[in-house]
């Protein structure tokens, strides 16, 4: 059985999947980063070789994420791209004719537009935490309710409450200021969800053009109060994919199996799990960029270098390089 492995590692979260060669998800994984993007990798895939069948076979590896420079080192990935690419791709192959892409993640937000297959234009908030998954996690805490209990909770609401969204210190404050009003926790929750969906039209999809089919994917998907409140503000129905939390992994997984098509691959095994890896790196002082320059190390010894504009100190992983 030939395998094709995408590995999205993220600011919140690590992602894994196994797709087999007609695209067909064979196992994913979601885990927490925890701000160790290489140990997260490394359980990642220790995690999938365990759920892998016998006699499997990695034919073709791809990361993304914002750690895919970090998991390509590590596991000799053949395909390196950006999220929008590969949510894009994923996208496209589970709802075809797709438009545009609603993507919430734990830290950031994006919007993607599609015309004909092609991303035509994105944004991306990286500034803002409102509206995030850490963000909606808070306030559950706060509220004393579990995270998978908010969507629910909303959608009970009666008569949702206006919440001032414009940013996560004025929602959280504006939603203190409701509960001591007396206004319940339904109602709350589902007036946060339609500001927090406001702020994101506002301001990640300000001057695009929102056509059907869309697609809302990321972990925000889950909460079926976000969804509602897209489509109330949207007008139209709004799709959240089976596999809505590790689409970008997804779409890693099918670039890599476009990208090697049963060819020789640079995966490097995954006893790559038991090697001593170490991430640093310094400031270059050789002109007034000031570089910063980010290295890997294996084992002690030097295997990689991004990051300078002039290519002083690139080195780039050896791709014939395999561990037995």
């Amino acid at each position: 059985m030939y395998i094709y492995l995408g590995i999205d590692v993220g600011s919140v979260s690590t992602n894994l999947v196994a797709t087999g060669e007609d695209g067909t998800v064979k196992h994913s994984i979601y885990m927490r980063t925890r701000g160790r993007p290489i140990e997260a990798a490394r359980q990642g895939l220790k995690l999938m070789q365990k759920a892998l069948p016998a006699g499997a076979v990695i034919a073709g590896v791809g990361t993304t994420g914002s750690g895919r420079h970090l998991a390509g080192v590590i596991t000799g990935a053949d395909v390196v791209k950006n999220e929008i690419t590969t949510h894009a791709i994923a996208a496209s192959n589970v709802v075809p004719g797709v438009q545009t892409i609603l993507e919430i993640g734990g830290q950031d937000s994006k919007i993607i537009i599609l015309r004909n297959g092609v991303v035509v234009d994105f944004a991306m908030n990286t500034v803002c935490a409102a509206g995030t998954g850490s963000f909606l996690d808070q306030q559950a805490s706060r509220l004393n309710i579990d995270i998978e209990e908010f969507g629910p909770q909303a959608l009970k609401s009666g008569v949702p409450v206006q919440i001032a969204g414009r940013c996560a210190v004025f929602a959280e404050s504006d939603m203190i200021h409701k509960q001591q009003m007396g206004y319940n926790v339904s109602d709350i929750l589902a007036g946060l969800c339609e500001a927090l969906v406001r702020n994101y039209l506002n301001n990640v999809g300000k001057g695009k053009e929102i056509l059907g089919p869309v697609v809302f994917q990321g972990g925000v998907a889950a909460n079926a109060g976000m969804k509602w409140a897209f489509e109330k503000a949207l007008g139209v129905e709004v799709t959240v994919p089976p596999y809505y939390n590790v689409m970008g992994a997804l779409g890693a997984a099918m670039l890599a199996r476009e990208s090697t098509n049963r060819k020789k691959t640079g995966f490097r095994g995954f006893c790559v799990t038991e090697r001593d890896f170490h991430s640093g790196g310094f400031a270059c002082d050789g002109c007034p960029n000031v570089c910063e320059v980010v290295e890997i190390q294996e084992n002690g010894k030097v295997i990689a270098r991004w990051g300078d504009r002039c290519g002083r100190w690139n080195i780039a992983p050896d791709r014939e390089q395999k561990i037995s």
